[in-house]
């Protein structure tokens, strides 16, 4: 019964994808004498979590029953009040937890709280589910630093353009729109001045069901000779523009991109280009917890190599153009030997009809 009841809390949470960022994702369940007689998650930053969510939607008295949630409950006041707190104070007999919260505000204050007043609690249930859902969350809580995903599209034969440079389409509509959904997730999206320069792209997010959440755009452009009539520079959009860019920026330059409504980051020098680590740092610091790199072959091989990367999603699509000019998806200086390469852990293939797409996760202490 916990895993089922558990399982419906994840579902709960998974609701508010995209809208909570840089807060967890977090689902609740309310039962009483074996019935759901309450439901909620986090459904917005900023606004109720999915506790008290739960306690508004309930159809009768709280009192005596057992509330399973995907995370540990909050202890401290940050936007609301803590919820530990008010599970207390309803009267909650059982408290279930999938994943107890690392976040040092937390970190089993808010089970303290629950068993201090009285209240049975058992965690764990489900608690591989509740890490893959909060993989960005407990990343970014623990490090301060972003979660980086990096996103291939190549065909059969390893390439993502022909060799004249026409990259419209690699992949079919399915694979496309799930990208979209991934933009909607993350508060980021990571490209390189080549890829503005070569398909001039806007970077947002358009989903065909619901209105999507844009990504803050990142442009690495060592020397900010981003044409100042790109689209990026030029969106009405919510999401801010960010221009990473180096010493060796033009002044003037970068006046006039300020002007456009973007902002800036300074990046020292690392091998002549933006310091991609020191970039992280900073967009850490601005609470961007994730960031999709959708870059080119250059910037692909960069942020392996800088370690910024977590995790690889490629997808593959059925078709060869060849050409021993046409682009693969990660260029630079490579890796010399295969007892070096970069290995995926705990990947997963799923289809998107006629593509492939690969899911998985640098392993520990490589790139």
């Amino acid at each position: 019964m916990d895993i089922k009841f558990m399982k419906k809390a994840l579902e709960l949470a998974q609701i508010g994808s995209g809208y909570t960022k840089p807060n967890p994702l977090v689902g609740a369940v309310i039962v009483k004498n074996g019935k759901i007689i309450g439901e909620g998650y986090h459904q917005i930053y900023g606004s109720h979590h999915a506790e008290i969510n739960a306690f508004r939607n309930a159809t009768e008295d709280v009192s005596g029953a057992t509330m399973y949630v995907t995370l540990e409950p909050c202890s401290h006041y940050g936007k609301t009040p803590p919820c530990a707190n008010a599970i207390v104070e309803k009267g909650i007999k059982k408290v279930v937890i999938g994943l107890l919260d690392p976040n040092p505000l937390v970190a089993g204050r808010g089970v303290e709280i629950l068993k201090n007043n009285g209240i049975e609690v058992i965690s764990g249930i489900l608690e591989e589910e509740g890490k893959k859902l909060n993989e960005i969350f407990l990343k970014y809580i623990t490090t301060k630093l972003p979660f980086g995903i990096l996103k291939t599209a190549m065909t059969l034969d390893g390439k993502i353009a022909s060799p004249i440079g026409d990259s419209k389409w690699i992949t079919n509509e399915f694979s496309r729109q799930y990208v979209h959904e991934i933009r909607h997730r993350v508060s980021g999206i990571m490209v390189g001045i080549g890829t503005i320069a070569a398909d001039n792209p806007e970077l947002t997010t358009r989903l065909k069901d619901r209105d999507g959440v844009d990504p803050i755009r990142i442009i690495v452009d060592s020397t900010a000779k981003i044409p100042l009539d790109a689209k990026v520079l030029n969106l009405d959009s919510k999401a801010k523009t960010i221009i990473a860019t180096t010493e060796k920026a033009d002044e003037k330059r970068l006046k006039s991109i300020l002007e456009k409504g973007a902002d800036i980051i300074v990046t020292p020098l690392k091998n002549d280009r933006v310091d991609l680590g020191y970039l992280m740092q900073q967009l850490g610091k601005r609470e961007i917890d994730s960031v999709l790199i959708e870059g080119g072959a250059a910037l692909n091989f960069s942020a392996l190599e800088e370690s910024i990367v977590d995790k690889v999603i490629s997808f593959i699509a059925p078709k060869i153009i060849g050409g021993a000019a046409s682009k693969t998806p990660v260029g630079g200086a490579g890796i010399s030997y295969m007892k070096n390469a970069i290995q995926l852990d705990n990947f997963e293939i799923l289809r998107f009809q006629e593509d492939i797409m690969i899911e998985g996760y640098l392993r520990k202490g490589e790139a």
